[in-house]
């Protein structure tokens, strides 16, 4: 877009994001979305760069993302937590996911059964199934 002198806009932004995420990609560039003057990151946005990063198996970049938003004036919801834990899950981070429900519990974002279907997964990843088992949300 920049290259043929196009203005992005929030909701272009957006579009390619989830595009993105829907074909299992993701880019570096999501990175950089507080970065960019010229575009509103929010809530929206920052969930499907996360969901992106989560099925593109970026666990580090969507952790690196949910602290950029919670920096910003994005707020997490249960949406974001959810593709941040999953992408853990899938990375084999199952103390970080662990970790980021309790982040959620701490900011009072309700968590509900995908929220806990990716964690004990996460556990079941790496061979905890005894943690898995005595899992109690």
């Amino acid at each position: 877009m920049t290259q043929a002198r196009v203005a992005a806009s929030t909701i272009t932004y957006k579009a390619a994001i989830s595009a993105c995420e829907k074909g299992g990609r993701w880019s570096p560039e999501f990175a950089e979305l507080d970065d960019s003057g010229e575009i509103a990151a929010n809530t929206i946005t920052y969930n499907a760069a996360i969901c992106a990063c989560e099925k593109g198996g970026q666990w580090q970049l969507a952790l690196n993302l949910l602290g950029l938003m919670t920096q910003s004036k994005g707020a997490a919801n249960t949406i974001t937590y959810n593709a941040a834990i999953s992408a853990c899950e899938k990375g084999g981070q199952w103390q970080l996911a662990l970790n980021l429900l309790s982040l959620m519990t701490q900011a009072k974002v309700a968590a509900n059964t995908i929220t806990y279907n990716a964690v004990i997964s996460a556990y079941e990843k790496v061979g905890q199934w005894q943690l898995a088992l005595n899992f109690s949300p």
